[in-house]
């Protein structure tokens, strides 16, 4: 079935293709329809399931209905996640396809951690689409940098992690600042009574839609690792381990078309032959990428999610997540490509100490536990994670996680001591 099948302007099912987008996804062939009807929505997707870009279709689409008057942009859209790692994600897709558009949309992404001056600057005349964390979009409010007053669509992505990550006082705030009228599109991979109680609170007849769980890990010959390193260090000790175990083909998975790029220039620079391949490359840049990295031609290729699904490499050695998957579920298709075929492969996840919590999720959700590694000479100094996602300065931030981070990373030295 073809995008424009759901209802979408030809405009928004080019710019899908575009981007990659080839089939409707499951939850994209049903979340498009039913939220270009106008209802609300309630969808149990996983995240790797596509419902990115099944909202950003979608609000895209309405906002194309009618355009803001001249001047000082009124936010129209919020989309609120849990992470800044999913804010900028989110915040990517949704650009890149408003940039296919005849009339463009202005998107603008914040999330805690970082200054919020910069946020503020990009919020100068306005945004039609704002993606953010919960505490600094009232952070952003506070400073007066923009108003919710006139939002059309909300956007809950993620939804059990907002309310496990402790944001149920932000999301009360938020909602409070919205118009009453209004549409909601709420996304959750799961429904615990207190996900469901926010769904009956902020929903108004929605149409629900339920998909299947997660799939289980796959059963391929992947020794999986994960090393815990300082997030500074990633890019060093990732060319030390390719160089010491003469990989000679590495995807390599990282979470922005930016990151991609500035990743691959800075191996490339320390004499590895490395490219980069995502959305916003054209069709024939990523084909000849992915041609030449199967020629062998390139020793690392390094790649948003859009390598993750429906890419078939024979005898993929190694993939190693640089930046942790979102969910279980990208981490299941990204390590997927690798041992196909009854070939064996090696997948690395580099685990810092920021994103520790965030790796022991994954882990659970996948019912595993791997050993995490500390290597010699790159031994993590980082105390703590970085900064709340929810906000930025001291409003809306979590107690320190510092104890637990220390004695993750002592206890990993330690294992790590006792086997060699």
């Amino acid at each position: 079935m073809p995008f424009i099948a759901l209802g979408l302007a030809p405009a928004l099912a080019h710019a899908a293709a575009e981007l990659g987008f080839s089939t409707p996804t499951p939850i994209q062939a049903e979340a498009i329809p039913a939220a270009l009807s106008g209802a609300d929505l309630l969808a149990t997707a996983q995240t790797g399931s596509g419902k990115t870009a099944a909202y950003a279709l979608a609000l895209l689409q309405g906002l194309q209905r009618h355009t803001a008057s001249a001047g000082r942009k009124p936010v129209r859209a919020v989309v609120l996640v849990p992470t800044r790692e999913l804010a900028a994600q989110a915040g990517e897709v949704v650009r890149n396809l408003a940039q296919q558009l005849p009339v463009r949309p202005k998107v603008a992404v914040a999330f805690g951690g970082v200054s919020i001056n910069p946020q503020m600057m990009a919020l100068r005349g306005g945004a039609d689409v704002v993606v953010a964390t919960p505490g600094r979009l009232l952070d952003l409010v506070d400073h007066n940098a923009l108003e919710l007053n006139q939002v059309e669509y909300l956007v809950l992505d993620e939804a059990d992690r907002l309310l496990d990550l402790g944001f149920a006082e932000e999301l009360g705030r938020v909602l409070a600042l919205l118009p009453t009228k209004r549409q909601s599109l709420f996304f959750s991979a799961t429904f615990p009574a207190t996900v469901q109680a926010l769904a009956d609170r902020l929903l108004v007849r929605p149409i629900r839609i339920d998909l299947p769980p997660a799939e289980p890990m796959p059963e391929a010959l992947v020794l999986q690792r994960a090393i815990l390193v300082d997030s500074t260090r990633r890019a060093t000790l990732l060319r030390h381990l390719i160089q010491e175990h003469d990989w000679q083909r590495v995807l390599v998975f990282v979470a922005t078309q930016h990151a991609a790029e500035r990743l691959a220039a800075k191996l490339h620079r320390g004499d590895l032959y490395a490219t980069s391949f995502h959305g916003g490359l054209s069709q024939g840049a990523r084909e000849q990428a992915l041609a030449e990295f199967k020629e062998k031609r390139w020793d690392v290729v390094v790649t948003t999610d859009l390598a993750a699904r429906g890419i078939d490499i024979a005898s993929l050695p190694v993939v190693v997540n640089f930046d942790l998957p979102r969910s279980a579920v990208d981490h299941v298709h990204r390590i997927g490509r690798t041992g196909r075929a009854g070939a064996g492969g090696v997948a690395l996840s580099l685990v810092s100490p920021g994103t520790l919590a965030h790796w022991r999720l994954i882990e659970k959700r996948q019912g595993m536990s791997l050993p995490l590694e500390v290597l010699q000479g790159f031994e993590p100094t980082e105390a703590e994670p970085p900064p709340s996602p929810g906000g930025g300065g001291v409003k809306g931030q979590r107690p320190s996680k510092k104890d637990k981070l220390r004695a993750a990373a002592a206890a990993a030295a330690a294992a790590t001591r006792k086997a060699t």
